[in-house]
């Protein structure tokens, strides 16, 4: 599996969040193929402007020579490298020429650079804001390079001249576009991935040896997450599989999650090895009591990340898959290495098995029976109160998805992005791709008239920039046929055709418009826009909006236009994701709930054993509602995880609770306490190693993270005061209304421990072929 996890690596691009029938992702690969990919732009900026100061247009002029020098930088774009377009009557042609030849080395050099920039329009609000003064390089990056693992030196590359631009300027600058996003977040998340896992080892770690007082226990259970981690790393270069901001997870889940089973075989193990000081006998029946039971609650555990298989959602697919395998494996690893390794061990001594009897867990436990016998009407009572607030708040509930969501505010990649947002309007690419239905269509004078015509709508909006398409190309010819004046930059009116038309179909530049912006039937054609990066919310009401206004525009009878781009899709893609969430936590409480009726057969144990594990998570979007935290993909998460989670402790005690019953002769009251009396140690063991496990996620840079370590872990807490609370005073309460025979006689058996067979007492008599039982002897050696 580790010569496996060699071949696991970082995503390098925006998670694919759309399935591939969606209208929106097939209309973005259907523009790709005609206009080729678009989202690799980096973007450099500074507040100066750099035509103002000699030696910044310099040191400007030099950065750009610079960038332009880096293997996998196609193009450098910026004023100091822009290009006129010049009349030649002699060929009838539009020539395209440097408007700086050289770097300047004079103020009047650099004056009439100033000027000429200012006479060309095309380029106004594209790489310079004239009002603030703001101007920007704009760096096209090679594609193979830019969705490979040569994207991170390369974007440190870039970031390095940028530095040195900067310290020797002393002025500020600023990167931002989609692939510099895309790779400080690969950078956090690669970062944070080994953070979490070294803090989820030393976090249990450090449980482990306050609780148990035993260097071989820590250091089995290490080991049993370790290879758990291994595995995980294995099964993802198995499938192909990248790692994601969601897969990154999944390591130190698997170490919170491995650990509590450790913790139910060891505290058995040891309460056995109390009973009758045999340790095989000990180890074999943790394996059968016990093991049937981790079985199943990491088998639930597993059916809550594996409904995210059924959303549809390639992310949440990957997702799914390679939590729910890594799961089932990290019990398996549990069940075979903690048996094997106290096999060697020698026997536990008195001392290791003191962690049963401590005070504070003696008195905790005891505390919640005192609840559950006596207070049983305030405890609904307190239950109602909390289900009403909390239904309340989740009314509250705001769903929201940014590309830099989870980032923090103080970090430069918010910093700067909106730095781009108020001088250039935004930097995530947003393409309108028309299809006029005909060939040729495309360039008729209606068609750019009405490109011109959405121009102007699109100018009402803070959200965009200033577009970019044919019509800029046409405009800058007609401007260089009037030699150069800016007033001329406009549309070729009818009169103007005949003069036009022997100059337009020779010219290379004209060609090069064509190629970038119009496919060669002439029929499609883009309209490429950057946008600020908006929350979904906010993205479907300016949608809304905004297809009715351009339909006035464009006849859908006779064209067809389509709003795509990478931001587009990603935006499009959390609603989607969101929805799908919600969908996979509803089967999540079905499949669960299946799998209690087929363990205890009563569909009224079922409904018991389920409310107090979805009273957390009201709780907690409730809690969601009041403090604002938003309902996003990292967050809502928060629910399935920890869902899957919780219901293990219903099934320990339950599963205790049956055997008590068969054990007492039916006696509910006993058999309640006496399963809360012996689970209840090990339920909060693994809560309190479950609750600090997930609060490593606190440190996080992500927010969305942030936020999961901390719903996480309160939801647990709440979990573990519904299943020592609730749970019990529900079985008291309710009483045989619930508890009927059926539910001693499950389809799925966990054997029980007070009924079975010492196999060290068992002879065979030589006239029958049936065993007997003798009777037991005091000592045993």
């Amino acid at each position: 599996m580790a010569f496996q996890g060699r071949k696991a690596e970082m995503i390098y691009e925006f998670p694919d969040l759309l399935p591939n029938t969606d209208s929106t992702k097939i209309g973005y690969a259907n523009f790709q193929k005609r206009f080729g990919k678009s989202g690799s732009v980096l973007l450099v900026a500074i507040e100066d402007n750099p035509t103002t100061s000699l030696s910044l247009f310099q040191n400007w002029y030099d950065l750009i020579q610079e960038l332009k020098k880096i293997d996998g930088v196609d193009t450098v774009v910026s004023v100091t490298s822009i290009f006129d377009l010049v009349k030649n009557t002699k060929d009838k042609v539009f020539e395209i020429t440097p408007v700086i030849k050289s770097r300047p080395e004079t103020e009047q050099e650099l004056e009439e650079i100033r000027i000429k920039i200012e006479q060309l329009p095309f380029y106004r609000g594209l790489l310079y804001n004239d009002s603030s003064g703001a101007s920007l390089i704009a760096i096209t990056l090679d594609h193979d390079i830019f969705h490979s693992r040569a994207r991170v030196p390369l974007i440190e590359e870039i970031e390095n001249k940028v530095n040195l631009f900067r310290k020797n300027q002393k002025i500020p600058t600023y990167i931002s576009g989609l692939p510099y996003i895309r790779t400080e977040v690969t950078k956090m998340i690669r970062e944070e991935l080994g953070i979490f896992i070294l803090l989820s080892v030393f976090v249990t770690a450090l449980l482990l040896s306050v609780f148990f007082q035993s260097a071989k226990t820590v250091i089995t259970s290490m080991l049993v997450v370790s290879i758990g981690v291994i595995w995980y790393f294995g099964i993802l270069g198995t499938l192909g599989y990248k790692i994601t901001i969601l897969t990154a997870l999944i390591p130190p889940l698997l170490i919170v999650i491995g650990v509590p089973n450790c913790i139910f075989l060891i505290n058995k193990f040891h309460s056995e090895f109390k009973d009758h000081q045999n340790k095989m006998k000990a180890l074999s029946r943790v394996i059968e009591k016990i093991g049937n039971a981790t079985l199943l609650t990491n088998f639930t555990t597993a059916c809550g990340f594996f409904t995210f298989v059924f959303t549809q959602n390639p992310l949440l697919i990957e997702f799914g898959i390679v939590a729910f395998i890594s799961i089932m494996f990290i019990f398996v690893i549990a069940i075979c290495i903690v048996p094997i390794f106290f096999s060697y061990f020698p026997d536990p001594k008195t001392r290791h098995s003191k962690h049963l009897d401590k005070k504070w867990i003696l008195a905790s436990v005891g505390f919640f029976e005192t609840i559950v016998l006596k207070y049983r009407t305030l405890t609904y009572l307190i239950t109602g109160f909390l289900i009403a607030i909390s239904l309340y708040g989740m009314n509250l509930l705001k769903t929201t998805g940014n590309v830099v969501d989870d980032v923090p505010n103080s970090h430069k990649v918010v910093t700067d992005l909106l730095f781009f947002e108020d001088h250039f309007k935004g930097v995530l690419p947003f393409e309108i791709a028309i299809d006029a239905k005909k060939p040729r269509r495309a360039t008729t004078d209606k068609t750019l008239k009405k490109i011109d015509k959405l121009y102007g709508m699109l100018s009402e909006y803070e959200e965009f920039s200033r577009p970019l398409s044919i019509i800029d190309g046409v405009k800058f010819c007609k401007q260089a046929f009037y030699n150069g004046n800016p007033k001329r930059y406009k549309l070729i009116n009818n009169g103007e055709k005949t003069m036009f038309k022997d100059y337009l179909p020779n010219s290379r530049s004209n060609q090069q418009w064509l190629s970038a912006f119009i496919d060669s039937t002439k029929q499609y054609t883009r309209i490429s826009v950057q946008m600020k990066d908006i929350g979904t919310k906010e993205m479907e009401a300016l949608f809304a909006e905004l297809n009715p206004r351009i339909d006035s525009i464009f006849n859908p009878e006779k064209y067809e236009v389509l709003i795509v781009g990478p931001s587009i899709t990603f935006l499009r893609g959390t609603t989607f994701l969101i929805e799908n969430l919600k969908l996979s936590l509803a089967i999540a409480v079905v499949l669960i709930g299946f799998i209690m009726m087929l363990l205890f057969r009563s569909w009224k144990m079922v409904v018991v054993s389920l409310i107090p594990n979805l009273i957390p998570l009201l709780v907690t979007g409730g809690i969601m509602g009041f403090f604002g935290i938003a309902l996003k993909p990292s967050t809502i998460l928060v629910f399935s995880i920890a869902f899957g989670i919780s219901v293990d402790d219903t099934i320990h005690f339950l599963a205790k609770y049956r055997q008590e019953l068969k054990q007492s002769g039916w006696q509910i009251r006993k058999s309640v306490l006496n399963a809360l009396s012996e689970t209840g140690i090990s339920m909060m063991y693994t809560s309190i190693v479950l609750f600090f496990g997930f609060s490593v996620f606190m440190i996080s840079d992500f927010g969305g993270t942030r936020a999961l370590g901390v719903l996480v872990s309160m939801t647990l807490l709440v979990a573990m005061i519904a299943n020592l609370v609730l749970l019990p005073s529900f079985l008291l309460t309710l009483d045989r209304f619930i508890t009927n025979k059926a539910f001693t006689e499950p389809l799925l058996e966990i054997i029980d421990e007070e009924e079975d067979i010492d196999l060290e007492n068992l002879t065979i008599k030589k006239d029958r072929t049936t065993f007997v039982e003798q009777p037991q002897e005091e000592e045993k050696t």
